[in-house]
């Protein structure tokens, strides 16, 4: 590892942990003004049953029926933006439990397939399983597109340049704008982690992770004039001795994960930390081999002992190169996180580098002091990325970024948020729709 690899953990992760001591003091001692006495908490479902059944007399719990086991929210997905023209498909949250609720931690999975009026076709599916007595997690992440999305080189200072502000809509930007280099790829993600629970919330296993991409076109790369009118993907990929138009990398991981939240689909207190040892040999298809080292730690702070809900969350990954070297696109960047939500006030993509990383604070409140159907959330998030060729470490340059959002409560059995987000970034905001929560 790099010297300044232990240094950047260090000096985050101390970021997050002293707001996290000094929060938890607070909340400890100041009287909790949020206490509310008999209130009902509703989400979307019960409220849509008082405004259309409201003089009804509410049933009584049937105590023969049984539980559902799996939830379910699938939402429409219908947008427009001149890099892919109109999408339209559909993305669906599923929550369920694969064994007694008193024994088993709830599983989730994100599933979405959109096609565009460009010819371009988005699947994924993201899954976190717990079996039966949370003996084994299973992480999946597993990806297909025909693709287009704009790149800006390496580093948290690409372009060095001053550009135009940039304006996105669900993470993707207008082609060609505020500086980005417009590409067209197609690409395949296979990752698949299994552990076993070793004691209590402690887990090791091993896993398999597969990035491919083919078809690479870059629209601006100019071969024919001269000097040549070069990119930041075409640099890199000569510079480091990748096929420009296709790579892959593949290789096996080491994980080691902690986890105590008591919902990790939204989770109102406990801790999680995953580490991630990945190598990428010639000999299993890697294009050329390498090592890399990937951390992601989480913890929840309740502010209301009443109201749950009413908390500060905190968020922090990072990944980095070790050893060889990773082609353009299977360096990380933001919104390569397993479920895809980082960066909120960039687009996806927007920052990349050989080591990466990443920190987020939310402070996440209700906005009806009795049913919680509607809830609030103000956040920051940084981020540093690192460029070799050009001798840019972590923290020479630091990226900010800042926003708001709505939370509709969905199903308060499994606490699913419907989630709307609006951030303003360096040169960049967004407007984010999503489910579950972020964190």
């Amino acid at each position: 590892m790099r010297k300044n690899h232990t240094f950047s953990f260090l000096f985050l992760l101390s970021i997050l942990l002293f707001p996290r001591v000094i929060f938890a003091q607070v909340s400890s001692t100041v009287k909790d003004s949020t206490k509310v006495k008999d209130c009902e908490i509703m989400d979307f479902n019960d409220v849509m049953h008082k405004l259309f059944d409201g003089k009804k007399k509410n049933r009584k719990a049937d105590p023969k029926k049984k539980e559902k086991k799996i939830s379910l929210l699938v939402l429409p997905t219908i947008s427009y933006n001149p890099s892919n023209g109109l999408l339209y498909g559909a993305t669906g949250t599923g929550s369920f439990f694969m064994g007694p609720k008193k024994t088993t931690q709830m599983s989730f999975s994100n599933a979405r397939v959109v096609y565009t009026t460009h010819n371009q076709l988005m699947t994924y599916i993201k899954s976190n399983i717990y079996t039966a007595n949370d003996d084994f997690f299973l992480e999946g992440d597993w990806r297909f597109y025909l693709y287009q999305l704009p790149t800006y080189g390496i580093g948290t200072n690409a372009p060095d340049t001053t550009f135009k502000p940039n304006f996105d809509f669900i993470g993707v930007e207008h082609a060609g704008g505020g500086g980005s280099y417009p590409m067209k790829y197609n690409y395949a993600i296979f990752h698949e982690i299994v552990n076993k629970k070793i004691v209590g919330n402690v887990y090791a296993g091993l896993g398999y992770h597969l990035d491919t991409y083919w078809n690479i076109k870059d629209e601006l790369l100019n071969l024919d004039t001269l000097p040549i009118q070069a990119t930041p993907h075409y640099t890199y990929s000569k510079i480091h001795g990748f096929d420009s138009s296709a790579y892959t990398t593949s290789g096996i991981s080491v994980n080691f994960m902690f986890d105590s939240r008591d919902n990790p689909m939204n989770a109102y207190k406990g801790y999680y930390f995953k580490l991630n040892y990945r190598m990428n040999p010639t000999w299993l298809g890697s294009s050329r081999s390498s090592t890399e080292l990937f951390f992601e730690f989480k913890t929840y702070v309740g502010l209301s002992k009443r109201i749950p809900r009413h908390l500060i969350a905190f968020w922090v990954w990072g990944n980095f190169m070790t050893t060889g070297r990773l082609p353009y696109y299977s360096l990380m960047a933001l919104g390569d996180d397993q479920k895809a939500t980082s960066g909120r006030g960039y687009i996806a993509g927007r920052f990349r580098g050989e080591n990466i990383l990443y920190g987020e604070v939310e402070y996440r409140f209700p906005l009806m002091k009795c049913a919680q159907t509607l809830g609030g959330v103000i956040f920051v998030n940084a981020t540093t990325a690192s460029n070799d060729i050009k001798s840019e470490k972590l923290f020479d340059y630091v990226r900010p970024a800042a926003g708001i959002g709505l939370r509709i409560l969905m199903n308060k059995n499994v606490r699913l948020n419907l989630t709307i987000d609006y951030a303003i970034g360096w040169n960049s905001q967004g407007v984010y729709f999503g489910s579950p929560d972020v964190f």
